[in-house]
């Protein structure tokens, strides 16, 4: 383990900044596979920062096809305790235009295919999910973001659809009405294990495009998005900077994300499997050792 505490997970472009000095390229093996790549591993305006392509350096993993729970297990070895996540995002509202940021609070599952819990075979946990995002980063989150220059909004519901595919106009129409601010593939299953983890997690949602459901506006496509990605790498590059000056790495945490997992862990210490509890040793290390 290291003395990491920040970590973040976006495209590749965001461990290609100007100023970031990289000190280590670490490639980590993990109980539940390989995670994406290898972690980047650096300096930024004085902040020791670990970065990962979340879909594999030149893009080679589809939402289905990540490792999920090899990428944030690979955060927790590092001694990461807040991550940074940046995507692409879909405008489901009218008013949260192409290249803005939204910091959402909140996400529905439209998932079908995914590994999104550490726990099972013999150790069984309930972790409380009622605040997903990590309610210490969303302020910084969103002070940083302005501080760049872009409009953005606090909270919000992110859909996580599965993919790859862009939604069908049906769905697209469907999200609205049920008042969800914007769809990705990848956040919530994110925040998902990082809560498991302990780790702190918020995300900032870069806006693409409408989705499929504004008429007026050509129906999404792969080419259309990426113009719009690439625009908002120079923004998320600027953020991330700005965040590292607004959230601690050294001050005790307060949000409950440290703890996730103190009253979480219900199956008799005596009935877990000892394979089990080798590998979540990492994780659960701290409320149960090993026999």
């Amino acid at each position: 383990m290291s003395d990491v505490r920040i970590g973040v997970v976006g495209g590749s472009g965001l461990y290609q900044m100007e100023g970031l000095v990289v000190r280590e390229e670490r490639r980590i093996q993990t109980p539940f596979g390989d995670p994406s790549d290898v972690y980047i591993i650096g300096e930024l305006d004085g902040r020791q920062v670990a970065f990962l392509p979340r879909h594999g350096r030149g893009h080679r993993l589809t939402p289905t096809e990540l490792n999920y729970r090899a990428n944030i297990y690979g955060f927790k070895l590092l001694g990461v305790e807040q991550l940074i996540s940046v995507s692409a995002v879909g405008s489901l509202k009218l008013e949260y235009k192409p290249t803005d940021i939204v910091v959402p609070d909140q996400f529905y599952d439209r998932t079908r295919h995914r590994q999104d819990t550490f726990f099972g075979n013999g150790l069984v946990a309930h972790t409380s999910l009622a605040k997903p995002v990590c309610p210490r980063l969303i302020d910084p989150f969103v002070e940083a973001s302005r501080a760049a220059g872009a409009t953005t909004h606090r909270g919000g519901v992110y859909v996580n659809m599965e993919g790859p595919q862009f939604s069908t106009r049906a769905e697209s129409e469907t999200y609205r009405r049920h008042g969800f601010d914007v769809i990705g593939m990848t956040n919530l299953t994110e925040a998902r294990l990082a809560r498991e983890a302990e780790i702190c997690y918020a995300t900032l949602s870069m806006v693409t495009d409408y989705d499929c459901w504004h008429e007026t506006e050509e129906a999404v496509s792969g080419e259309a998005v990426m113009q719009v990605v690439m625009a908002n790498v120079a923004m998320s590059q600027r953020v991330i900077r700005e965040i590292l000056k607004r959230v601690p790495d050294d001050d005790p945490r307060t949000c409950g994300c440290g703890e996730a997992l103190k009253y979480a862990l219900i199956t008799e210490r005596s009935k877990i499997p000892s394979e089990t509890l080798r590998a979540l040793i990492p994780i659960v290390g701290k409320y149960i050792s090993m026999r």
